[in-house]
C-alpha cells in the first residue's frame, strides 16, 4: 500500500499518476502508455488511465477507462480506434487488472500475468 500523502498544492491527477504503475506499449500491444493501480484509498470501482498520445508518456493528456462491469469511457475524450484498442486489452487482462486493484497481485505478479493485443 503507497503511503504518500500529497502536498496541498499537488494536483489530484499527479497524485493518481504517482501512485499507479505505468505500462509502456511494448509491454501492452496498445499504441500508448496506460497506468494501473490499487484501490487503496480510491471511491470508485477499478479503472485504467490511458494515455491519449502515442508513445510512452505524458501524464497530461489522459482518459479514464472503466475494467468492470465493462469497459467503458469514463473521463476525456479517446479516439475511437484507441478506446476499442483499450477496450480489448482490459477484456483480455480484466482478472489480473482486478487482482492487482484488489491486492491480491503485486506489480510484479501483474506483470507476469498481463497479456499483449
Amino acid at each position: 500500500m503507497n503511503v504518500h500523502q500529497p502536498r496541498p498544492d499537488t494536483p489530484l491527477e499527479e497524485t493518481d499518476l504517482f501512485e499507479m504503475s505505468n505500462l509502456y506499449p511494448k509491454h501492452t500491444g496498445l499504441p500508448m502508455t496506460v497506468w494501473v493501480g490499487v484501490k487503496g484509498g480510491a471511491r470508485h470501482d477499478v479503472r485504467v488511465k490511458v494515455c491519449r498520445t502515442h508513445g510512452n508518456m505524458d501524464i497530461h493528456d489522459t482518459a479514464v477507462v472503466s475494467v468492470r462491469p465493462t469497459p467503458e469511457l469514463i473521463e476525456g475524450p479517446l479516439r475511437a480506434a484507441d478506446l476499442k484498442a483499450v477496450q480489448a486489452w482490459i477484456a483480455l487482462n480484466a482478472e489480473a487488472l482486478i487482482g492487482h486493484w484488489n491486492g491480491e497481485l503485486d506489480s510484479i505478479d501483474l506483470a507476469q500475468a498481463l497479456k499483449k493485443i
